[in-house]
């Protein structure tokens, strides 16, 4: 039974509340398309790639979590942009993305959907993103887990071998988690008692950081920490309207 697009964002919207976030991007629709869905298809990110196979499901509302549109906003429009438009309209494509409110649901955001595949006894709040938080801090049960047994857990999470960047002790019983780039939280993570931080790629200075705060840093991929949320929100929005949902995963190494 066809669904018109506007309650099915409206129904995300509530859910993720992103006016709740100072964010620098365009939460919610992006590129209008059909009024009404019967299939919706979630992906990691917005690319031509991903609108091509998204297409090809015969998707009428694509939900992304990095969507085109970040900053300012379009300034002009480049060939890629260009090709990437052109594939939505040609296929009377809805496009939407949600960002930081994803991040950061407490059941169905990213960082807390890791916190919990980690077997996390329960899950606190971290990284004060203006007057939100994004992060989790997952409080692992007993004495925590060594840096190879959680590495090892996270790659089974992942589907990838992360980087670790050792900087603590060999045991870790609470994990800062901040997905995609989130190595600048090592600070954050030292100040509320974390052994080790979880993200999704470093910055250069994250290995001498990591070190002299006595934090270790486990970079898994921004793509990779980042495929789960949208998958769940994804299987949500389906289950409550009874649509077809197909997720897209385009690889990426990074």
């Amino acid at each position: 039974m066809p669904t018109p697009v506007a309650q099915i964002l409206a129904a995300a919207d509530e859910l993720l509340d992103p006016a709740r976030f100072e964010d620098y991007c365009v939460n919610g629709l992006q590129v209008p398309g059909p009024a009404e869905a019967t299939t919706i298809a979630t992906a990691v990110s917005a690319n031509a790639e991903t609108f091509e196979r998204a297409a090809a499901e015969k998707a009428d509302l694509l939900l992304v979590h990095h969507g085109l549109f970040w900053g300012s906003g379009v300034r002009t429009i480049d060939a890629p942009l260009k090709r990437r438009l052109q594939i939505l309209f040609d296929a009377n494509l809805a496009l939407a993305a949600y960002h930081l409110p994803l991040d950061a649901h407490p059941e169905i955001g990213n960082n807390a959907l890791l916190g919990r595949a980690l077997g996390a006894d329960r899950l606190e709040p971290f990284d004060a993103h203006g007057a939100a938080t994004i992060g989790c801090l997952a409080i692992l049960p007993g004495e925590g887990l060594t840096l190879d047994a959680l590495t090892a857990r996270i790659a089974e999470i992942t589907g990838r071998d992360p980087l670790l960047l050792p900087g603590g002790p060999e045991t870790v019983q609470r994990v800062a988690i901040v997905s995609g780039a989130g190595s600048d939280y090592l600070d954050e993570a030292a100040a509320a008692g974390a052994q080790a931080l979880l993200t999704g790629e470093p910055v250069e200075r994250a290995t001498a950081t990591a070190r002299e705060l006595g934090v270790s840093l486990i970079a898994a991929g921004h793509h990779a920490t980042e495929t789960l949320g949208i998958k769940a929100l994804g299987e949500l929005l389906a289950a409550r309207f009874a649509l077809e949902h197909v997720y897209i995963e385009v690889e990426n190494p990074v």
